[in-house]
Formats: structure tokens, C-alpha cells, sequence
């Protein structure tokens, strides 16, 4: 099998992997692990398993005016992101979760716009309407009364947080990524992540009871860990060795498909008509926010 056929099977692992992580994470939360408390073993993990492949690549110096940058990354993308993202999951849906973090490329295009100056042609001010639209319909009018779900209109508003916190890590990070081999920057982003998150999230670490905890409950948290964290950073790394960046962006358009499906298979969810609506407006809009138009000759 040639290498750019491995390529696409590592970007359509990640995506699967993301996709039913929405369902899989949240069925230990807040049971038996409480959302912060995940994320103290999400960054904790994925730092040691990045340390501990390091030797693999080169031997990189961060230079020091590089640190600021990473530390906002690290916050941006392993803090703010993650934690937003998990505490959301506990209030909110699977299915609302995995339609509203695909809002993430319509944010890049803001944000570019913003600090890149990059122009906002016609089709992608109507696709980042559109997909804002949508975020606001499950936010607004997605509320349903359910006994794993306690609060989804707050849960719905910080998977925005999540998409936001994690469109900023990709403009912040843009730079790192051109400079240094991605096992020196995911050690070291990671590393930062521990410390920033170590004073929020080691307190619900230490509540938490292995000792009572089901076997089922151990296979998730490694899931999570190891495949959600460690695993998709490495097939996406591999995949953007042979393909390009537009057609690793356009996974994400399948992510939410995974996530609904594996939701609805499981049984952890339902498919509403307010659902439908927005997961169809966001895809839309975030279709035409990110599609490149060619130039006319």
C-alpha cells in the first residue's frame, strides 16, 4: 500500500476516533470521572507518551522568543479547549457536541480575517452566517429535558468556547508548526498544558475512586488518553506528510456523521428536528466558509 493510501487511512482514523469519542467520554462523566479530572489524565498521558517517542525525531531547541507563542498555544489549545470541551460533554449532548465543533474552520476564517487580514469573500460571509445561525438554533432551542444532559443550552455554549479557544490555537500555532518538528512541539505544548491545568484539574484527580471503578470505565479513560489524544495527533501528523492541508481540513465535514451515527447506534442519543436544522446549517456554512474559489483566467 503506497504511503498516501496510509495517509487517507490515517485521516479517516482520526476522524472516526474523534467522532465517537463525543459518545465513548461521555459515558464515564461524571460518574466515575468528572470532566476536569480527565483532562489532569488527558494532558498528563499524552505528555508522557510524547516525551516518551521524542527520541524518534530531531533534537530541537525552543527558541526563547518562541515561548510566549507557545504558551498561549498551549492554553489556547490544550487548556481552554479541553476543558471547555469535556465540561460541555458533561451537560450537553453527544450529538450537539459533535455538529458544534465543526464550527471551528468558520471561526479560522474570523479570526484570519481579523489578525491575518485575510479577505471574507461573499460565499464565506454567508457560510459563517449560516453556520453561527445553526450554532445558535441548538444553543437557543435545543434544550431537552434529559438526566445525562442537566444543562444543554450551557453545554451547547462552551462547545462554542471549545471551537473558539481551538480556531485560536490553530492561528496562534500556525507559525510553531513551520518551525519545529511536530514531536517537539506536542512534548513540549503538552508539557505547558500540564502545569496551566494542574492547580484546576488535580483536585477532581485525586477524587477520583479506581478502586470501585468497572472495567468498562478503565477501557474508556485509556480510549481517551491514548487514542482521542495520543493517536489522532500522530495520523494526523502522518497524514499531512503526503496529503494537503485543504484535504485533511475536509474530514472534518465527516466527523460529525461519525459521531451522530455511532450516537444514534449506541442509543446515547436522539436525532431531533432542531438538531437536523442546525447540523445542516453548520455543514452548509461551514462548506462555503472554507471552500477556495478558483481564479478565473
Amino acid at each position: 500500500m503506497s504511503k498516501r493510501n496510509l495517509a487517507f487511512l490515517a485521516a479517516i482514523g482520526a476522524t472516526i476516533i474523534y467522532g465517537i469519542n463525543h459518545t465513548i467520554a461521555k459515558g464515564v462523566m461524571p460518574t466515575y470521572v468528572t470532566p476536569f479530572a480527565f483532562i489532569f489524565l488527558r494532558v498528563v498521558g499524552a505528555a508522557i507518551l510524547f516525551w516518551g517517542i521524542s527520541f524518534l525525531g530531531p533534537r530541537e531547541r525552543i527558541a526563547h522568543k518562541d515561548w510566549l507563542r507557545m504558551v498561549v498555544a498551549a492554553l489556547l489549545g490544550m487548556v481552554i479547549n479541553m476543558l471547555s470541551f469535556f465540561k460541555g460533554l458533561e451537560l450537553s449532548t453527544p450529538i450537539n457536541s459533535a455538529v458544534l465543533i465543526t464550527i471551528s474552520p468558520i471561526i479560522v476564517v474570523v479570526l484570519s480575517a481579523v489578525f491575518l487580514e485575510e479577505r471574507i469573500t461573499k460565499n464565506k460571509g454567508f457560510g459563517i452566517a449560516l453556520g453561527f445561525i445553526g450554532a445558535l438554533m441548538l444553543v437557543l432551542f435545543g434544550a431537552e429535558i434529559r438526566k445525562d444532559a442537566p444543562n444543554i443550552p450551557l453545554g451547547n455554549s462552551l462547545f462554542i468556547l471549545n471551537s473558539l479557544a481551538y480556531a485560536g490555537y490553530l492561528i496562534v500555532a500556525k507559525k510553531l508548526v513551520e518551525k519545529y518538528h511536530p514531536f517537539t512541539l506536542m512534548r513540549w505544548l503538552f508539557t505547558i498544558a500540564v502545569i496551566i491545568n494542574f492547580p484546576v484539574t488535580f483536585g477532581y484527580f485525586l477524587e477520583i475512586e479506581w478502586t470501585t471503578m468497572p472495567l468498562w470505565a478503565y477501557g474508556v479513560i485509556a480510549f481517551v488518553v491514548v487514542g482521542t489524544t495520543f493517536c489522532t495527533y500522530l495520523f494526523n501528523i502522518f497524514a499531512m506528510t503526503e496529503l494537503r492541508a485543504s484535504t485533511i481540513g475536509a474530514f472534518i465535514y465527516v466527523q460529525p456523521l461519525f459521531g451522530i451515527l455511532f450516537a444514534l447506534l449506541t442509543g446515547k442519543d436522539t436525532l431531533t428536528l432542531v438538531k437536523i436544522l442546525a447540523a445542516s446549517l453548520v455543514l452548509l456554512g461551514v462548506y462555503l466558509a472554507s471552500r477556495k474559489v478558483r481564479a478565473r483566467p
